[in-house]
């Protein structure tokens, strides 16, 4: 979904010239509403089987999906321009750094807070935990938890696409890009916590500048400390530094 959101961004700039803020909205609601389409059609029917066949099927969709854009898209990836108005740099005052770095990191502090907000403190996002943790209970009060589970698919889905669209102007948009992030992403929900919005939220943040912090000091671990940290916490707290054991299970 994060590498769809990309190229629906790069595809729509190269033959409908949509401009990248519009990318910003058009990319995570068609996304999106594919990740509906897989969660109706193919999801929902695992849903009260092992945990295993999602996973099976959900690795198989990502090989099917990258090898379809790897036919259509070729191999090697294509630049995506940043708008002019966020090309340069900014004097922070203490460094210079460039602008469309500094704006993806403020767009990224909005979403965030914005998704833990919309899932922890309001009613909607009551529901949505209920249903997810229990299903059986939340469907005795009388709450639709299939189009729940659908709705939040999707939306994720569709934050996953919005990533993209941010990450394509830093990177090169090819069928293969969702490959660097995905162990990374994983690292960070192991270590946030599973369940936990705040928990990924802190540990996203705090791993990249541990990796960046590691890169200037010795580079070759860079990689490597998200992965050092990763053990060293399923060691001491296999919750996660925000899950719970509840959550976990």
């Amino acid at each position: 979904m994060y590498m769809l959101g990309a190229f629906v961004a790069y595809y729509g700039a190269q033959l409908l010239h949509l401009p990248f803020f519009a990318a910003l909205i058009v990319a995570p609601i068609l996304v999106g509403a594919f990740g509906l389409g897989i969660e109706v059609t193919l999801l929902r029917r695992l849903y009260g089987l092992d945990p295993l066949y999602n996973l099976l099927l959900t690795f198989a969709l990502v090989l099917v999906i990258e090898d379809l854009m790897r036919l259509a898209a070729g191999a090697l990836g294509s630049p995506y321009q940043a708008p002019d108005i966020l090309s340069g740099a900014t004097n922070l005052g203490f460094t210079v750094y460039p602008t469309y770095r500094l704006f993806v990191i403020v767009v990224c502090l909005i979403v965030c807070a914005a998704v833990y907000v919309g899932i922890e403190r309001s009613r909607l996002g009551a529901r949505i935990r209920a249903a997810t943790e229990k299903p059986e209970l939340t469907r005795a009060f009388g709450i639709n938890t299939s189009r729940l589970v659908s709705g939040t698919f999707a939306f994720g889905a569709a934050l996953a696409a919005f990533a993209g669209v941010l990450a394509a102007p830093n990177t090169n948009v090819a069928p293969n890009m969702g490959d660097s992030i995905i162990i990374n992403t994983f690292a960070i929900v192991v270590i946030g916590g599973l369940g936990s919005i705040l928990g990924s939220i802190v540990a996203g943040f705090a791993l990249g500048v541990i990796a960046a912090v590691g890169a200037v000091l010795y580079p070759p671990i860079s990689n490597t400390l998200i992965f050092i940290v990763m053990v060293l916490v399923i060691l001491f707290r296999p919750a996660g530094l925000f899950g719970t054991p509840e959550r976990s299970a």
